[in-house]
């Protein structure tokens, strides 16, 4: 068997300067063929030299008869839909969506507020959030009102979860408050901009009148619950912000200092409907809530509750 070239949809974006969210939807549109290996898309090489010469202006060029352009199967792309967030949960969700519909869930591990303004861009149709407002201490209304102005929505409950600091064990620092991370001999490992995570934090150092600073370690990114637990575990940070279920993935304390909500936004539309109602069946079902609580850390009292609608 040759070997052939592929990319992975992070290197594709990184390629062509564009969002994973954008390749996302090109996937969707059946613009953009890909293959799976495992969990994982991939893009044959072939393929994307395909799309890109296709797309480039001024060209008189045609393809040679040996080339054969991707054929868009409507019947079955337009059934694929975008589901973006971190949480393995919403594995779980699409696996339930996969089994009990002709859905086929694709997943982007796009932040919260990147993934809102990706759907008022026209991209994402499933979009997770967790986004705390601090002059209201609501969760993601007040920022949905503002993106998605002009949007028909809905914005369902998926889960409630602890959101806190991730220490070393035995939490060595004794770091409790938010005001703690001003401490000199305190270093903290941040999420990247337009994440649930790293809004909370910023909200929180707003609040507390701490300017980002005067924070040791500030500037410092991670992509991911996991990887900021990894970055503490190992030494790199005395701390960092993130869900529960990280620390005990991977084997360190936390200090939970806000119960947040973790919600779904769907924008309505003639054709979103049955996705929606797929979605609302789906939170609502004791199968579904059986299996997130099994995981342990997480709250189904609210799964399914609709938050907000509009007319």
């Amino acid at each position: 068997m040759s070997k052939e070239l592929s990319y992975t949809i992070e290197e594709v974006s990184q390629l062509l300067k564009v969002s994973k969210l954008t390749l996302y939807d090109l996937v969707k549109k059946g613009e953009l063929p890909v293959f799976r290996v495992g969990r994982q898309m991939r893009i044959d090489a072939n393929d994307l030299e395909i799309y890109i010469n296709k797309h480039k202006t001024n060209q008189h060029t045609p393809f040679p008869p040996s080339v054969a352009l991707p054929q868009r199967n409507d019947s079955k792309d337009i059934n694929n839909i975008v589901i973006s967030g971190q949480d393995l949960i919403l594995d779980i969700l699409g696996k339930h969506i996969e089994k009990d519909t002709a859905f086929k869930p694709l997943r982007s591990f796009t932040g919260s507020l990147n993934s809102l303004i990706s759907m008022y861009n026209g991209e994402g149709d499933i979009v997770s959030l967790h986004l705390f407002d601090g002059d209201t201490g609501v969760y993601n209304l007040p920022y949905i009102k503002k993106i998605l102005v002009g949007f028909p929505f809905i914005l369902i409950n998926l889960l409630t979860r602890k959101a806190g600091f991730y220490v070393k064990r035995g939490n060595p620092l004794h770091l409790t408050s938010w005001t703690d991370l001003i401490r000199e001999d305190v270093k903290i490992i941040n999420r990247e901009k337009g994440s649930g995570a790293r809004v909370l934090l910023d909200e929180q150092l707003r609040i507390n009148e701490i300017p980002a600073r005067n924070i040791h370690g500030y500037e410092h990114e991670e992509t991911s619950h996991l990887s900021v637990a990894s970055a503490v575990s190992t030494g790199i940070a005395d701390v960092g912000v993130g869900i529960e279920k990280a620390a005990k993935i991977v084997g360190i304390d936390f200090v939970p200092l806000i119960t947040e909500q973790y919600d779904l936004v769907i924008l309505k539309s003639p054709k979103t409907v049955r996705l929606i109602n797929t979605v609302k069946e789906i939170l609502s079902s004791h199968q579904f809530q059986s299996e997130v609580n099994s995981l342990g850390d997480y709250d189904t009292s609210q799964t399914g509750k609709i938050i907000y609608e509009t007319d």
